[in-house]
């Protein structure tokens, strides 16, 4: 293993806060799910929340992406609050979020799916739309040789290749990814997060909630970790990587 790899991903400059979190608490009826998150995500980094199964992550992912009601606290996509708006006009103003669980619309071919990413744009005959769907293309080849095969007939991790592929069919400066690398083989998470790399290379920020910590400490420039619905700690990636408390933790000791 690399020196690099081992200690999570290079420091680098990062840019103004793109999408801000301030004391965030969210309910299931009477049940508290998460409590007084807060968080900031730089314009052109990757950010990662990890933490333990039920510890908040997708709870908080999909209230920032319109899917949850706030009970308390904010959301600021740009220097403007979207607590409450809808899910379908953040995609609108450039927040989306790929769908959980490789959601797909499995009777429809590739090309279809992509093209429902594309949904709320007025552009979807320009040149603009054939060269975002190029792009897909050519981040994502397997989608090529598979866009006139349906959806559901295809691999897990092809269906999360055509999941985030649709959400970036839709132009977004911010991209929400939940648990992309889950149930998928090592060989295809090492591939699902350079393109998640790439990506953000491209200058697309990326908010990630993941599973495999260290994969996403290797990868974020910033990482939160959540507790019991409570952010806990906070650092680069590098930082939270080389603490031994959370190699502990979450890495098995060892990244």
């Amino acid at each position: 293993m690399s020196e690099q790899s081992a200690v999570g991903a290079p420091q680098r400059a990062l840019g103004e806060d793109q999408l801000v979190v301030e004391g965030l608490s969210v309910n299931y009826g009477r049940i508290e799910a998460i409590r007084d998150v807060s968080f900031r995500v730089p314009a052109g980094s990757i950010a990662t929340l990890i933490g333990a199964n039920g510890a908040g992550k997708t709870t908080t992912l999909k209230t920032v992406s319109g899917l949850r009601s706030v009970r308390a606290g904010r959301i600021l996509f740009e220097g403007e609050d979207i607590t409450r708006v809808p899910s379908y006009k953040l995609v609108q103003r450039g927040l989306c979020q790929a769908p959980e669980g490789r959601g797909t619309f499995v009777g429809m071919t590739v090309e279809e799916n992509l093209d429902m990413g594309a949904y709320t744009r007025k552009d979807r005959r320009s040149a603009a739309y054939r060269s975002d769907l190029e792009r897909v293309y050519t981040l994502f080849p397997r989608l090529l040789e598979r866009r006139s095969q349906p959806a559901g007939t295809m691999s897990g991790g092809e269906q999360q290749m055509l999941a985030i592929g649709r959400a970036l069919m839709s132009r977004p400066r911010v991209l929400l990814l939940d648990e992309p690398s889950m149930g998928l083989a090592p060989k295809l998470i090492q591939q699902i997060f350079s393109i998640v790399v790439e990506i953000n290379r491209q200058g697309t920020t990326v908010l990630l909630v993941e599973q495999n910590a260290a994969q996403a400490l290797r990868t974020a420039d910033l990482a939160y970790v959540l507790e019991t619905g409570s952010v806990v700690r906070s650092g680069t990636g590098a930082e939270l990587a080389a603490d031994d408390s959370i190699r502990a933790a979450y890495l098995g000791g060892d990244v």
